[in-house]
């Protein structure tokens, strides 16, 4: 059986890298944070060891979270074609307010809604897939169902 891959855009991939190089750089003196802290001497009522011990162990699960996830994120490079996928930016309007939001369209590991990224995994996201300018999509949420319409899609 071959493995599943996550799609990822170029930028949400060298995000992660960078996170995991910043927290390698972070290591070293969360490390000796640890060290100076064991020095104080009793361990059972040194709240310093603790938090110190804490914080490493915080780092070393995110970085062993964020190899995973690059471990099994490939790029994924959109075609230019008028057809929604990873990568590329859809605007919609919304079929019973005529709002329209522009969302960029990538793979899980990546998404932030503030910055106006949904994940292909997200209701819209999957709904959105595969589809082209102009069509109607009707996307199921978890407690409501609504259409939206196409307007543009960019890479």
């Amino acid at each position: 059986m071959e493995p599943y891959f996550n799609k990822i855009t170029k930028a949400g991939y060298q995000k992660i890298k960078d996170e995991i190089n910043q927290l390698e750089n972070d290591r070293p003196i969360k490390i000796k944070s640890l060290a100076d802290a064991r020095a104080l001497g009793d361990l059972s009522e040194n709240a310093e060891y603790s938090a110190a011990k804490r914080d490493l162990r915080h780092l070393e699960s995110r970085l062993r979270f964020l190899r995973k996830e690059l471990q099994y994120s490939k790029i994924y490079t959109p075609s230019d074609n008028d057809n929604v996928e990873v990568g590329k930016y859809v605007t919609f309007e919304f079929l019973d307010d005529k709002s329209t939001e522009t969302y960029q369209i990538v793979g899980t590991p990546e998404v932030d809604i503030d910055d106006g990224k949904i994940s292909i995994a997200s209701p819209i996201g999957a709904a959105l897939l595969n589809h082209h300018t102009g069509e109607i999509v009707t996307i199921q949420a978890p407690n409501l169902t609504y259409q939206v319409k196409i307007k543009e899609i960019k890479v």
